[in-house]
This record gives C-alpha cells, structure tokens and sequence, in this order.
C-alpha cells in the first residue's frame, strides 16, 4: 500500500504526463489557429482575389446540399456578385450516386453566378486534396477559400503549407443550437494532426492532367 507522500507523488505525476498529452494532441490545432491569424477577412472586408476555392460538404439525397453545404455556396455567390472573384473552383467527393461539385454549381448557378466561372473539381476528397489540385492541376497559386469558420484556420494553413497563397471567408450561420457545430470544432484538433502528416509525408492526391480553365476564364477579363 502506497504512503499518503508518494501517493501524492504517483498522482502528480499520472496529472502531468495527462495534462502533456493533451497539450501534444491539441498543438497542431492551436497552430493552425495561429499560423492563419490575419488570413481571415470578415466577408464585408474581403479583398479581391481571381479565385475561389468552395469547399464541399455532405450533399443530401436527391443531390440536396446540406445546410452546411449551402451556407458556403451562399458566401461564395456573394463574393463573386460582390466583384470579389472572378472564377469558383467547386472542389469536392464526386462517386456515381453522390457529387458533392454537381450540388455546388447547381447552387452557384440557382444564385445567379454564371456556369462558365464555375470550374469542377471532383477530386477534392478533403481539404488537403483540393488544396493540392488547386495549385497543380488548376495552376492556381493564390486563392479565397469559401468554408465553415471553424474550418478555415487548418484549410488556409494547409494551402499556405503546400504553397497556395490562401485566405478564407467563412460562414457561421448554421452556428446556432447545431451539434453538429460543435462536433466539426472538435474534429479539427484531429483533422490538425492528419494535415500535418499529409504535409511531411508530400502525399499526392489524383493526379489529372492540367486543366487551364482558371487561366481561359482569367484571360477573359
């Protein structure tokens, strides 16, 4: 049986080596945070940028866009009605019965953004993966990414850790009494970590043939 001293001890020391942990698993999250100060413009202040990246999100059956879904393609027409960009790259999960590109130019266009700025990338299985495409098969290296506000700091760090110059205007109008808010909060502390390796690691997405549509629409003027 332990002594009332080295019980103590014992307990001190199962607390710090708690309390490092949780220091461990929340750093790459806390970074993000950190590393994407400045880089977040509210939507009324967000300077011109050729192009958006609008993030995907889960699609409902019938190829309804969720809530979340829909708050990001309500902002992204909103900057470009707004003369904020001038092409939208809509990057998501395309399968043969879910396509997450379809539902977001279909929004796009419902909104009044014309088709032929709208450019699909169906590749963009997370957020790492878009980022990715953006700069090799889109040729695209500065960029406003469209998303949730809690996603932002870990999608503008990873673009700016693969070499994309990238600021976010998010929307948080779905915020409100949603669980599944708070839920997408707790999971960028994981996502964090998945980013980083996807970063040391140089994983490599699909890889397509270059695509020059942001250049053709661009040139358009």
């Amino acid at each position: 049986m332990l002594r009332p001293a080295r019980r103590r001890r014992a307990v001190r020391t199962a607390l710090g080596v708690a309390a490092l942990a949780a220091v461990l698993a929340l750093a790459p999250g806390v970074a993000t945070r950190v590393w994407a100060a400045g880089r977040l413009p509210a939507e009324a202040g967000a300077p011109q940028r050729p192009v958006g990246l609008l993030l995907g999100a889960a699609v409902q059956p019938g190829g309804v866009p969720s809530a979340f879904l829909q708050a990001r393609i309500d902002v992204a027409a909103r900057l470009w009605h707004a003369g904020r960009l001038r092409a939208i790259i809509v990057s998501g999960n395309r399968e043969p019965f879910y396509d997450e590109p379809r539902a977001m130019r279909a929004g796009l266009v419902a909104a009044g953004v014309p088709a032929d700025v709208i450019i699909d990338d169906p590749a963009g299985f997370d957020t790492y993966d878009s980022c990715v495409r953006a700069r090799d098969v889109y040729g695209v290296d500065k960029l406003t990414l469209i998303s949730q506000t809690f996603h932002l700091p870990r999608a503008v760090t990873t673009c700016k850790l693969v070499g994309v110059d990238a600021i976010g205007v998010g929307d948080d109008s779905v915020r409100q009494g949603s669980i599944t808010w708070w839920y997408g909060e707790a999971r960028e502390f994981g996502a964090a970590w998945k980013m980083l390796a996807d970063v040391v690691t140089a994983r490599q997405p699909r890889q397509d043939a270059p695509d020059d549509s942001v250049a053709r629409i661009l040139r358009r003027g």
